[in-house]
């Protein structure tokens, strides 16, 4: 497989014919290079689905991250014949009976931009007191391999939104918000502190031992 739109040159090698291939249910390239980032070392060959010809997904539901990730999951496995995984995660302010939820990526309308829709949330939660603005990240992991295995996994990370937004890393709704334990946003974290702690970061590392385990 040609290395071009693949994984290959950021991990620093070809790929090797004695593992098998884990397709990352993506299109988007920076996504699938995140995600391989973050399943650290593991026994298959990271590929992302957008090198595969053909390659399309399903769209997203507003049901469950659960049927989300499987959809995305099984989809990639059919199309490339290998083990796949997807993933889906969302924002659950618990003023907002658990909104954004499912369609965080949607919130606010079409076409907003993260800031856009950091402002939205904010404006909707105008008044709360620090003590009634608790939410939470969470991300759904999703394997499927062409012989039938499924497996899902989550991560949650716990904090707060703050009344504005700090820090400029990260994406979403990272800067507005807060995580009590390390008294910083999301936005404000180095990456690699971030990536230990997020709710992404524990999905991934769940996602891992799976792997291992199927692998074994």
């Amino acid at each position: 497989m040609p290395s071009s739109g693949g994984l290959w040159p950021r991990l620093g090698r070809r790929p090797s014919i004695s593992r098998p291939r884990l397709v990352v249910a993506t299109l988007n390239p920076a996504k699938a290079r995140e995600l391989a980032s973050l399943l650290g070392e593991i026994p298959f060959e990271v590929v992302a689905l957008s090198t595969i010809p053909g390659a399309a997904l399903p769209p997203e539901g507003d049901d469950s991250y659960r049927a989300n990730a499987l959809a995305k999951a099984r989809a990639a496995a059919r199309l490339s014949g290998a083990v796949a995984l997807a993933d889906d995660s969302g924002l659950e302010v618990d003023a907002l009976g658990g909104r954004p939820g499912v369609r965080s990526a949607r919130y606010g309308g079409a076409g907003l931009s993260d800031a856009d829709r950091c402002a939205a949330l904010l404006a909707e939660l105008g008044g709360l007191p620090p003590e009634r603005r608790a939410a939470r990240f969470r991300c759904v992991v999703a394997l499927a391999a062409p012989d039938g295995r499924e497996e899902v996994v989550e991560g949650v990370a716990e904090g707060r939104i703050l009344e504005t937004p700090r820090g400029t890393g990260g994406f979403g709704y990272d800067p507005v918000f807060f995580s009590p334990p390390l008294g910083r946003t999301f936005a404000e974290l180095d990456p690699a502190l971030k990536n230990e702690v997020s709710h992404r970061g524990q999905a991934l590392a769940r996602a891992r031992e799976v792997l291992r385990r199927w692998a074994a």
